[in-house]
């Protein structure tokens, strides 16, 4: 699979589950791998960023008038980031092929009769406001096709790091946790979620530390794993469930957590086994799905957490654990840099997904084109 069809740049938006920042990046498409030119994470105002986290881990319930002034609240954002990383890069909306948008997710329910999912982010807006062609609404097209709408990432995963000499898996540490699994022969692309990773170490960490996150994993460090805890997380019958499978907050949030706490836990301990909880979920799915894997990538914002990385290190072994820089990839913008890659997949009409990583009935051109 080509890296890029055509010379070109494109830049490519993403807000994760953690809701933590913006990613915005530009990246230039035409060699056979995909050149960064600039990278930057774009904070959110504080007040939209709370009734984001408030509405993925709520019940649901939402009033109209409330969505829709999110819709374009994020749109607002969203195009700030998109204006921000040309100016870093110096370029104006004539040089830039596509925004790539894969919005905010809010809710996904890949499950649900029908399924859904649900980003918000109005990609007419981030048109208007850049003066920049849009693509954006990337997995409802393949929810429609049977398929769970992610992950997504896994077709720049092949395209940019396989084939490999021997089995490799991507491991993408975000709010959730999800793998790529590559072979080293001619066997299909394989990818699904595994459970939570940093959205509930996140959500932990800044209600005990009043910090947005676990910095350097000293939260985690100065606790023990409770074996107790551990196995009640873990008999949650999602981690059960075969591949293809996705998930998000609407599953795996603080009420999530609240209900299989005992009385009066030890913070920091409660943060080191939702750090052996991801290490844990990750190594059982790869030995279950990828026994074989020698070479494991990982990506995303769990790679600063030593805590985690060591854990991780420790489950998978045999298999080696490195960050994606080692391949030449910046960790913390693969996925932005993903979803500019799929900008310009449709641009080209050309597939984005991976039917034996969804689950859908086939290749599907995703999203829509929002001209400048």
């Amino acid at each position: 699979m080509a890296a890029g069809a055509a010379a070109r740049s494109c830049i490519g938006l993403i807000s994760g589950t953690s809701a933590d920042a913006i990613d915005a990046v530009l990246v230039d498409f035409g060699a056979p791998t995909p050149s960064l030119r600039a990278a930057l994470a774009h904070p959110w105002p504080e007040a939209v960023r709370q009734r984001l986290l408030a509405l993925a881990t709520g019940d649901g319930v939402v009033r109209l008038d409330e969505l829709g002034t999110l819709d374009a609240s994020v749109a607002d954002c969203f195009a700030e980031a998109a204006l921000a990383v040309m100016a870093r890069a110096g370029i104006d909306a004539r040089q830039v092929a596509a925004i790539g948008s894969h919005g905010q997710t809010v809710w996904h329910r890949p499950g649900a009769r029908p399924p859904f999912t649900l980003q918000l982010g109005d990609p007419s807006r981030i048109a208007e406001r850049t003066g920049c062609t849009v693509v954006a609404d990337f997995r409802r097209r393949d929810l429609a096709a049977g398929g769970q709408g992610a992950p997504l990432m896994s077709a720049f995963h092949a395209a940019v790091l396989g084939p490999a000499g021997d089995d490799m898996a991507v491991l993408n540490l975000g709010g959730i946790a999800n793998l790529t699994l590559l072979p080293a022969g001619d066997g299909p692309v394989l990818g699904f979620d595994t459970g939570p990773a940093s959205c509930l170490l996140d959500d932990w960490a800044r209600r005990h530390t009043g910090q947005p996150y676990d910095r350097g994993g000293a939260l985690a460090a100065r606790g023990q794993v409770d074996a107790g805890l551990l196995a009640r997380l873990l008999a949650d019958p999602w981690f059960a469930l075969p591949a293809p499978k996705s998930t998000g907050r609407e599953v795996f949030n603080p009420a999530w957590l609240e209900a299989r706490l005992a009385a009066d836990p030890d913070p920091a301990s409660v943060q080191a086994t939702l750090v052996e909880l991801t290490a844990t979920t990750v190594a059982q799915a790869l030995r279950r799905q990828a026994p074989a894997t020698g070479t494991v990538v990982a990506c995303g914002g769990g790679v600063h957490n030593p805590v985690l990385m060591a854990a991780l290190a420790k489950a998978l072994a045999p298999a080696r654990l490195s960050a994606s820089d080692a391949f030449g990839i910046d960790p913390d913008y693969v996925e932005a840099m993903g979803f500019a890659w799929l900008a310009c997949r449709t641009l080209d009409g050309l597939p984005g997904n991976l039917p034996s990583v969804t689950g859908a009935q086939g290749p599907r051109v995703l999203g829509g084109i929002y001209p400048a």
